[in-house]
């Protein structure tokens, strides 16, 4: 797959419903160990409810339609603290691609950046924080990289993903300074991040999904 268009997107959605589906469980876990055990009800359900609306919009919408779509369908449906910021990051995605009609590695950059700023402002997260953003961060800047050499899109998923999974690694030798987690400080290091995996999940999903197309 060389691109991704709007119907392409549809079904992105539904691997990544089924996804933290799958996840959910380890996700509640993951989150109990210093949160509030919410993270895998919270993508389960919001993921779900995005997948369902995207579906029902039609490819005809077009790529910042469904992407608004499912934003703004993530923030009514799951109005917590992660499924606010997951909504925020689609929600600035969609402006940043407006104009696409398909996502190529230059417009998947746009896309992340986007999605990374969006969630790091509204959450006032920076690098560093132990938070889904030191996932981001490394996986945007990989696309950026990918897609000034001109890489593959598949190519160019591989690397962000790999570079995604290696961040997620490294959160745990990071001290938390956000949310519920950020309570207990010292004992955070070791525990790799919850809202972290999210990202690093939806990276991996990503790549495979191109990957196999």
């Amino acid at each position: 797959m060389d691109v991704l268009t709007a119907s392409d997107l549809i079904r992105l959605f539904d691997a990544w419903k089924q996804l933290f589906a799958e996840q959910r469980e380890f996700l509640i876990a993951l989150d109990g160990k210093v949160g509030d055990s919410d993270l895998g009800i919270t993508m389960s359900k919001s993921f779900a409810a995005a997948a369902e609306a995207v579906a029902a919009e039609g490819g005809a919408a077009g790529i910042s339609k469904l992407l608004r779509t499912a934003g703004a369908t993530m923030a009514r449906t799951a109005p917590s603290t992660m499924g606010t910021l997951t909504a925020t990051g689609f929600l600035r995605a969609s402006k940043a691609v407006e104009t696409a009609t398909a996502l190529g590695t230059a417009e998947m950059a746009a896309f992340w950046i986007a999605y990374r700023d969006g969630i790091a402002e509204r959450g006032k997260a920076k690098v560093g924080d132990k938070t889904i953003i030191d996932v981001l961060d490394p996986a945007a800047r990989t696309l950026e990289q990918q897609a000034a050499a001109e890489a593959s899109l598949s190519t160019a998923l591989t690397a962000a993903a790999t570079a995604a999974e290696d961040a997620l690694e490294n959160t745990k030798t990071m001290v938390a300074q956000h949310g519920k987690a950020a309570a207990f400080q010292e004992k955070t290091v070791g525990l790799q991040d919850a809202g972290a995996t999210v990202g690093a999940l939806l990276f991996r999903k990503l790549s495979d999904f191109v990957a196999s197309a």
